[in-house]
């Protein structure tokens, strides 16, 4: 993942409402939520969700799929996974620390 990448989806979330909406969306699963529920859960105008929407799916961590009238939206777990990743694999890279497999086990 580039840092641009990274920074983009972090600013994303950065915002109160778009963090909630994303952390639903987590807790929903692989199924999604249809847009009505995920207002009705999150409490917020259906044009002001449109809004932390989009700026969600452009930065690729949410997506959409239209199934007849209802649209699903659904975190991208696979970006998820990446961005966390970005954030801590070079942990302690510089650092005199213990090789994570020891570290694991002392856990």
């Amino acid at each position: 993942m580039s840092i641009e990448t990274a920074a983009k989806q972090l600013e994303a979330l950065g915002n109160v409402t778009r963090l909630r909406v994303y952390r639903t969306l987590v807790r929903a699963g692989d199924d999604g939520l249809p847009v009505g529920s995920l207002q009705e859960r999150i409490g917020i105008a259906a044009s002001t969700l449109s809004h932390h929407l989009h700026r969600l799916i452009s930065t690729g961590l949410v997506t959409q799929e239209r199934q007849a009238t209802t649209l699903i939206c659904r975190a991208n777990y696979p970006a998820m996974h990446g961005l966390v990743g970005f954030l801590v694999d070079e942990c302690c890279i510089d650092a005199r620390c213990a090789p994570r497999e020891k570290a694991a086990a002392l856990a």
